[in-house]
């Protein structure tokens, strides 16, 4: 056990409080199933007492998830704790979370109590849950901000009570590594019963230091962290569950500590909160962000290529993913053209590099990014007529709204003749590549679709990023418009034409490309 740092996530308690809008029950199934097969040690499902949705979540998780603790959060106060233990009664193994607020702060503006009236609710709360629950949890919320003298108090109090697990919670993200591994290591010096209790840690963002203050903590004893999948959560988010298990997991010569993760699952489950969530991850957020494996300096492409140590500390694969992505742009170097050429399936006689490097990088100062099939266009094309699209879309009408069936009229222009076609979708965009798909005949699915703006105001411009799949390979797309519709179907018709090249040089780009 001292060589285990227990995972105890919180996505669902802490980090949908975050959320717009709460997920529904069955929501909260499906991501707790996934939370089971990443391997977490503990589950806080919800807040029971907080409305019957989040009750029967807690209880419907307890009633079907195997494995880790089902835990429930609840204030110390009695209707509070007595709804979490019906909500938690069906698990395999249930915990009660039960929590006040130990700072100056807390008790002064928002209990008003002393601190003696707040170790008699401790310790009532404590003993309460315990009768109705064999595993307890106490936090003691703002710890950081609260005495140290008290904070003792309050742990060796809890401890009596019956608390196996002492959660001591950074709730507004206020303490700095140092400072906090400070306040763990006064704990364990001076709380003669310390040794009884599992001491846990919940550290919020707000200065950027929830996954180093957490980490901390654990360098000085903590033995269970309390994280979110992709660090959402109140605020600025919580430590990020991904950041401190790869952590532990990387640095093991520092640690010298382990998890029960499934690491090969953290991609899955991020992408999971993702869609459920609506919350997108940043492109450069640690290891699960877009770029978090994706290198675009020619230098460290050349160095990924001889060596992938020598820029990558953990493998793409070991979080999930399949490969790391080798961005090709303006600087990337004439090694890493000609590596991706070799992988699209071209041998060294079919090109000399300094040619192909030269118009590479003309294109990439005109486009940016570029992608395999605009290698395999650079490759293949012996006229400017290879370079023409074969679909131009003419015309676009898309009808949608509330109570309506999304309907759209697409007219191409195809080889010099004009074919029209109207399709209906689960919306807008759906339907004008439905319409588009029955006029050029390709079956193309969307893998992903992302929209930003570019320009401000009400006439601002969005640009939409789209990457789908054929049998020919996987195509990135982009269309701008001040319509998303337009740009969507812009986009679409972007791949529709790439894919139409691939056909004419009777060549298929690798599944993993982009």
């Amino acid at each position: 056990m001292k060589d285990k740092v227990l995972i105890f996530d919180t996505t669902l308690r802490d980090g949908e409080q975050a959320l717009m809008s709460s997920l529904s029950v069955d929501q909260k199934l499906r991501i707790a199933r996934q939370l089971a097969r990443l391997g977490v040690d503990a589950i806080e499902a919800g807040f029971p007492v907080s409305s019957p949705g989040d009750f029967e979540s807690v209880s419907s998780i307890a009633h079907e998830i195997k494995g880790p603790i089902i835990c429930g959060l609840a204030r110390t106060v009695e209707k509070d704790i007595l709804a979490c233990a019906r909500a938690v009664k069906p698990a395999e193994r249930g915990r009660i979370h039960t929590f006040i607020g130990t700072s100056g702060i807390h008790a002064e503006k928002k209990l008003r109590k002393s601190e003696d009236e707040i170790l008699e609710i401790v310790k009532s709360s404590v003993r309460l849950a315990r009768r109705h629950c064999g595993d307890v949890e106490f936090s003691a919320e703002d710890a950081g901000r609260t005495g140290i003298d008290f904070l003792c108090r309050i742990v060796e109090d809890a401890i009596a009570s019956g608390a196996g697990t002492i959660n001591i919670p950074d709730t507004v993200g206020y303490t700095t590594p140092e400072y906090f591994g400070g306040i763990i290591d006064e704990l364990f010096n001076r709380v003669p019963n310390i040794d009884k209790a599992v001491i846990s840690v919940h550290c919020h963002n707000d200065l950027g230091m929830a996954t180093a203050n957490s980490l901390t903590a654990i360098s000085h004893g903590a033995r269970q962290v309390e994280c979110t999948v992709n660090g959402i959560g109140e605020r600025a988010g919580n430590a990020a569950l991904e950041e401190i298990v790869m952590a532990i997991k990387v640095r093991k010569d520092l640690f010298g500590l382990s998890t029960s993760i499934d690491t090969k699952e953290i991609m899955r489950t991020s992408k999971l909160i993702r869609e459920l969530c609506h919350m997108p991850v940043q492109p450069n957020k640690a290891i699960v962000g877009s770029n978090a494996f994706s290198h675009s300096s020619g230098i460290h492409q050349d160095g990924v290529l001889k060596a992938k140590k020598t820029y990558e500390i953990m493998t793409p694969q070991s979080v999930g993913l399949k490969e790391n992505r080798m961005n090709l742009t303006s600087r990337s170097g004439s090694h890493m053209v000609r590596t991706r050429l070799l992988d699209l399936g071209y041998s060294e006689s079919e090109f000399i590099m300094e040619d192909i490097y030269k118009k590479f990088k003309d294109l990439a100062d005109k486009k940016g990014t570029v992608y395999d099939d605009d290698l395999v266009t650079l490759m293949e094309s012996k006229s400017s007529d290879d370079l023409k699209d074969r679909f131009v879309l003419e015309f676009l009408n898309v009808s949608s709204g509330r109570g309506t069936i999304p309907t759209a009229t697409a007219r191409i222009l195809v080889d010099g003749k004009l074919y029209s076609e109207a399709a209906c979708g689960d919306g807008a965009v759906d339907a004008a590549t439905k319409a588009i798909d029955r006029i050029v005949g390709y079956k193309i699915s969307i893998d992903s679709f992302h929209l930003e703006g570019i320009t401000e105001g009400r006439e601002a411009q969005g640009r939409v990023s789209m990457v789908a799949r054929a049998s020919e390979g996987v195509f990135t797309g982009i269309g701008t418009s001040t319509d998303i519709v337009e740009a969507s179907a812009l986009a679409y018709m972007n791949i529709v034409n790439k894919i139409a090249r691939m056909k004419k040089f009777k060549r298929k780009l690798p599944l993993i490309g982009g």
